[in-house]
């Protein structure tokens, strides 16, 4: 960064940083003591389609990773284009293996990154909810390096649950890097894997 920048007051992203993704499984610890939310099992990578071979050579190689492993339970690692024709890769496991389900989510945005498709890499997500029936996915903003809790409102259409979100920035701050500006926390209405 340097002088100018700083002068107007711009600042520089957190570079994306994969590993982060590996503190979900404390931080759902933390979540299910203060909050009452445990692992659904689902969680998807979010990634801007890209034509041509290399992408789809990518994108298999990702898959075929996932499908290969034999503790998977449920249908193999599957992939979802969304109204807004963004793709996501869906994992799927045992509510019990979330550590399982955090390495699917870093092998496939390794893969991509690999490949030098780290810029289509959008978000990942992991699934939880309690039982009242709430839904919460804690997303990770791949450009940004941090984490927001996306919690949607039972039976009302998009419509999100404003308090719980910021209740839960504050629960699990030790835990994850969570995203400071509000402003980052988008909608994930309808996502695969929530």
């Amino acid at each position: 960064m340097g002088l100018l920048d700083i002068l107007l007051g711009r600042t520089k992203p957190a570079p994306p940083d994969l590993d982060q993704l590996f503190g979900l499984p404390s931080a759902a610890v933390t979540l299910e003591a203060a909050a009452g939310f445990t692992p659904t099992g689902q969680g998807a990578v979010c990634f801007a389609t890209v034509e041509g071979a290399a992408f789809a050579q990518a994108h298999r190689e990702a898959q075929a990773l996932l499908d290969a492993d034999a503790g998977r339970t449920g249908p193999p690692v599957e992939r979802v284009q969304d109204a807004y024709g963004y793709s996501w890769l869906v994992s799927r496991r045992a509510p019990d293996q979330l550590v399982e389900l955090v390495n699917d989510l870093h092998a496939v945005n390794s893969a991509l990154e690999a490949s030098g498709f780290g810029p289509q890499l959008l978000c990942s997500l992991a699934g939880f909810h309690d039982d009242t029936g709430r839904r919460l996915a804690l997303v990770y903003l791949y450009k940004r390096g941090s984490f927001y809790p996306f919690a949607p409102l039972p039976g009302q259409a998009q419509r999100r649950d404003n308090a719980l979100e910021i209740q839960l920035k504050g629960v699990l701050a030790d835990d994850l890097r969570m995203e400071e500006d509000l402003s980052r926390w988008f909608p994930v209405w309808g996502a695969p894997g929530l």
